[in-house]
């Protein structure tokens, strides 16, 4: 005798489907939690059938390992034609390529005000407000103050692809290696130009 004719079996089954049935119909509670569930199973199941393509923007080519003043940073502010949608963003001295993170710091982003400037002493003191458009050498912040700016610079130097130096006034601007530039894996050395009393 096959399993698929047993009475007994038929009537466990029967009596199982309607003890479900009258668990689920017994609230409105269990009516929404059973529509929620098969909701979610469907969600689940069926949507790679329904997702849409997303067209991904290849990433602007990296800014070329260099060293520059403040005028030159400011064309990195990802609003100015020059720039190709890139953003630079100085701390402590150093210049960092902080593209793909441009909903922080691009147009409209929280920390916009950043875009092309010397952002330490914004970040020293909290405040995302542009400063002073001239060379700041920190020299005035305290020391709890420079402890927080060389937190930041580790962690865009972990984060961002160090594009060089900001020069101070009058400073002249290092070379970089072509190999350095090319086999980088976002931290690349500087190398320092070298001095006439050593030759």
């Amino acid at each position: 005798m096959g399993l698929d004719t047993d009475p007994e079996l038929e009537e466990t089954e029967a009596s199982l489907v309607k003890w479900v049935w009258e668990e689920i119909s017994s609230s409105y509670l269990n009516i929404a939690l059973t529509l929620a569930i098969v909701y979610l199973l469907y969600k689940i199941l069926f949507q790679k059938e329904e997702e849409a393509v997303v067209n991904i923007e290849p990433p602007p080519p990296p800014v070329k390992k260099q060293d520059m003043t403040l005028q030159q940073l400011k064309v990195y502010d990802g609003l100015s034609e020059d720039c190709e949608g890139r953003i630079c963003v100085a701390v402590n001295g150093k210049i960092f390529d902080v593209t793909k993170g441009k909903r922080f710091y691009g147009p409209g982003g929280p920390y916009s005000g950043f875009a092309g400037r010397d952002a330490s002493r914004g970040l020293a003191t909290f405040s995302v407000e542009p400063v002073s458009d001239d060379y700041d050498d920190l020299s005035d912040l305290k020391p709890g103050e420079m402890e927080q700016v060389q937190e930041w610079e580790l962690q865009f130097s972990e984060k961002y692809e160090l594009v060089g130096k900001l020069l101070k006034p009058g400073e002249e601007a290092r070379s970089y290696s072509e190999e350095s530039s090319d086999e980088s894996d976002g931290g690349a050395e500087l190398l320092e130009k070298p001095d006439k009393k050593d030759e």
